[in-house]
């Protein structure tokens, strides 16, 4: 005798959660970058308790994050996260706090985040991971001083170079160049790498005060040999290591700044992010045309949608996924309709 079910006792999953998404997400939001079709990934820490775990979460509706029944694919990771980056359409690089690099790639509809390696390489936490522009490689900076290169098709290190004589904070590939990147540490150096030249790859740039080390940089995305780092008292500069002008200087932020971004427009805005708690953007002549003091704890990550688009998002410590929107002419946020 067949027993008759009662649909009212089925419960619903209004969300369609995917299957190995986490129950909840980490309070700590690390990183965040858009993919080129506006679809949000997000890097999460919890930095108490006994172990510090880890998570990284894909919004196709950005708006809706973080809130963890939207999401579009999550999955728990071994360690704490530090930076995580799109590094094709699918995969997903994360910089992890147990000193690996992890390679995850977007299945099943990409409702399903699927390991394909994890190499623990640094003897100390990844700080930041940099994706080569049209190639299967990326560069990592760690606490142990060292800078990897790394062939992700091999799922090797090709490269190891130990300029540095603190811990990394910062690598960042050029947009442009396959074979430059730019590196910053704890011992004050800002340092342009150039793969090409096995002998002596690395050149050091001055710093506007050699004294503060700098501790964020960022490639102008359609100029080859324009730059802008952040410092630990909270200055921005833009530079042209190529040309002869003097470098520009602002004092955007009171504390750190822990990340910088540029827009996609044609003349690009500057976005800065810094312990301060504050987002600001500016112009191409460093004039602040925009500042967002919503957040509540530090800043930690900053990305701007494709497209020369006048929108960006900033995650922080707070748990909160901000979104702005600036209107290069006037400045400050643009009206709703």
């Amino acid at each position: 005798m067949k027993r008759a079910v009662n649909s009212n006792m089925i419960k619903e999953n209004r969300w369609n959660i995917p299957p190995n998404a986490p129950a909840c997400m980490e309070r700590h939001l690390d990183s965040a970058q858009y993919r080129a079709d506006g679809t949000l990934l997000l890097g999460a820490s919890s930095l108490t308790g006994r172990c510090w775990l880890g998570s990284i979460w894909v919004y196709s509706e950005p708006g809706k994050a973080p809130n963890e029944g939207f999401c579009q694919a999550g999955v728990q990771t071994e360690a704490g996260v530090t930076d995580a980056k799109w590094v094709s359409e699918k995969g997903v690089l994360v910089a992890s706090d147990s000193g690996a690099l992890e390679l995850w790639e977007l299945a099943e509809d990409e409702r399903l985040l699927a390991n394909r390696f994890t190499k623990h390489e640094h003897d100390h936490i990844v700080t930041s991971v940099s994706p080569v522009v049209g190639a299967s490689s990326a560069v990592t900076g760690s606490m142990d001083c060292r800078i990897k290169v790394w062939d992700l098709s091999q799922e090797t290190v090709v490269s190891t170079y130990n300029a540095h004589t603190k811990p990394v904070s910062c690598v960042s590939c050029s947009p442009i160049d396959d074979s430059l990147f730019l590196s910053c540490g704890q011992d004050g150096r800002l340092l342009m790498w150039d793969r090409r030249k096995p002998t002596k790859p690395a050149s050091r740039l001055d710093v506007e005060s050699p004294s503060c080390c700098p501790t964020a940089v960022a490639w102008h995305p359609h100029n080859r040999s324009t730059i802008a780092y952040g410092d630990e008292l909270g200055r921005v500069t833009v530079r042209d290591f190529q040309g002869t002008e003097a470098a520009q200087t602002k004092a955007a932020h009171s504390r750190r700044v822990n990340g910088l971004a540029f827009s996609t427009h044609s003349a690009p805005l500057l976005a800065s992010i810094s312990d301060d708690c504050s987002l600001a953007v500016m112009n191409s002549e460093l004039r602040e045309i925009y500042r967002d003091r919503q957040h509540q704890d530090f800043v930690k990550g900053v990305c701007w949608l494709h497209g020369g688009s006048d929108s960006l998002t900033t995650v922080g410590w707070d748990h909160q996924v901000l979104h702005h929107t600036v209107d290069p002419a006037t400045g400050g946020p643009t009206p709703s309709p």
